[in-house]
């Protein structure tokens, strides 16, 4: 799978992926001019064992990477009513963007007529646990013209979204010559993505080529977009400030706040990856030096790292529980200096239980997570000098004063024990950061607009 990210990388579980645009010369014949996209299905082939490989490793760990295989080739039970729309989402953060459009899709079009792709079995929990037999749901098939064939004489959509930066040579071309619309919503393109786009200038165009449209998250993503030949870019916002917390975890978030003490503060690290979790810790037992009443609530990004983080924390002799062994929340050590928030799907509730939020895969190089959850629930977020993924939303905050970027260990350790002292101070960024938010919602009603009526 290649990402709008990389040059062309290929990674388990969806296998090779790539960007694409479109004119009106490019369309059907910037792959072929390139003769690439041959080579790109040929290494693909060959590389389909070590991607199984892969896969199977991981299952040591998660075994859903080991079940549902067919799915990957395009195996999938036929559709036994039309569908309307086929919506792709790669793992869990996409997945969570598209559930309110996915949501308004379903008013529109009724229950059992959305068909939801994801490509990893977190992703692929959040969608059951978002929507149940209300929509069919499985794996996206490799990017092989044999499983995207399988895969579409059996679902057979008339429409096709894919979210964020998903770029198929392959599925993008059988859709083509399908005429099946086909829209890439809520899409980003970084710098360094379109850096690594532009040497392949023409097999990107030619990919992009059998785009119908581009929905862009901002005006910098809208620019990148069409400098690298996509025909028909609009500038609709970014999904994720329309964004609205689920009740039922908000309800969770407020007992696990009374169960942990509202005098105490609390403070989330959330979303981390290997090396952020290290200094959260060393942050927090600083912390703890001076305010001994302290609690981090720590979100790894990753479930196959739950147990690594769990030993990291036995190493680091820290008085700490795991959600997944608290059969209720009121269960809860008196004595807790941090909670491993090592379950799926309840990402608010750790949030507002907290009083500020870190937002992970940003202190190493990432490229960052969602800052606009914690914004959602009026939560001063923080942040690393790695937002590549993220750059607008990054811009925004800062520009209105709603967030805080730090730099290292050092600085995240000087601003989480201000923000914890400072209660205005955290009433201050949270309010900056709703009416920034405020100001950039309708990216929803804009987007639902273009799919319903894609000739406008």
């Amino acid at each position: 799978m290649v990402h709008c990210g990389a040059s062309l990388r290929v990674l388990p579980p969806g296998a090779p992926q790539f960007a694409r645009s479109r004119s009106t010369n490019v369309r059907l014949t910037g792959c072929q001019r390139t003769r690439m996209r041959p080579l790109y299905t040929l290494l693909h082939y060959l590389l389909i064992p070590l991607i199984l490989t892969r896969m199977l490793w991981r299952s040591r760990a998660i075994a859903a990477y080991r079940q549902r295989l067919p799915e990957r080739f395009g195996w999938v039970r036929r559709s036994d009513q039309p569908i309307a729309v086929w919506v792709h989402a790669v793992s869990v953060g996409e997945t969570l963007t598209a559930v309110p459009m996915v949501e308004a899709l379903l008013k529109i079009h009724g229950d059992g007529c959305i068909w939801f792709t994801t490509g990893t079995p977190t992703g692929s929990e959040r969608v059951i646990a978002a929507f149940g037999a209300r929509v069919h749901h499985s794996y996206l098939p490799y990017d092989l013209p044999d499983a995207v064939a399988r895969f579409l004489n059996r679902v057979r959509p008339a429409q096709v979204v894919v979210m964020e930066t998903e770029l198929w040579p392959n599925l993008f071309a059988a859709l083509r010559h399908r005429h099946l619309h086909l829209s890439i919503v809520n899409a980003r393109l970084s710098p360094r993505s379109f850096s690594g786009y532009s040497r392949l200038s023409r097999f990107t165009a030619g990919v992009l080529g059998n785009v119908d449209l581009v929905a862009a998250q901002s005006q910098a993503d809208a620019d990148r977009f069409r400098r690298l030949g996509a025909p028909r870019v609009e500038n609709v916002g970014n999904l994720k400030f329309d964004i609205t917390p689920p009740p039922e975890q908000i309800k969770s978030g407020q007992h696990l706040r009374q169960a942990v003490g509202d005098a105490r503060p609390v403070w989330a690290a959330v979303s981390t990856h290997d090396g952020e979790e290290q200094a959260a810790l060393a942050v927090h037992q600083q912390l703890l030096q001076s305010t001994p009443d302290a609690l981090l609530i720590l979100v790894p990004r990753h479930p196959q790292r739950f147990d690594a983080v769990d030993r990291l924390l036995k190493n680091a002799r820290m008085r700490h529980a795991r959600r997944s062994h608290l059969q209720i929340l009121a269960a809860l050590p008196g004595d807790l200096q941090v909670l491993l928030g090592d379950s799926l799907g309840e990402m608010w509730m750790y949030l507002n239980a907290a009083d500020l939020a870190f937002v992970g895969g940003s202190l190493v190089p990432v490229g960052g997570h969602n800052v606009m959850e914690p914004v959602a629930l009026g939560k001063p977020v923080l942040f690393g000098p790695h937002m590549h993924n993220f750059q607008h939303a990054r811009d925004l905050l800062l520009e209105a004063g709603a967030a805080i970027e730090i730099q290292d260990r050092a600085s995240l350790r000087l601003a989480v024990a201000d923000l914890l002292q400072n209660a205005q101070r955290r009433t201050q960024l949270a309010q900056a950061a709703d009416t920034a938010a405020a100001a950039n919602r309708g990216a929803l009603a804009r987007t639902l607009r273009l799919l319903n009526a894609p000739n406008l």
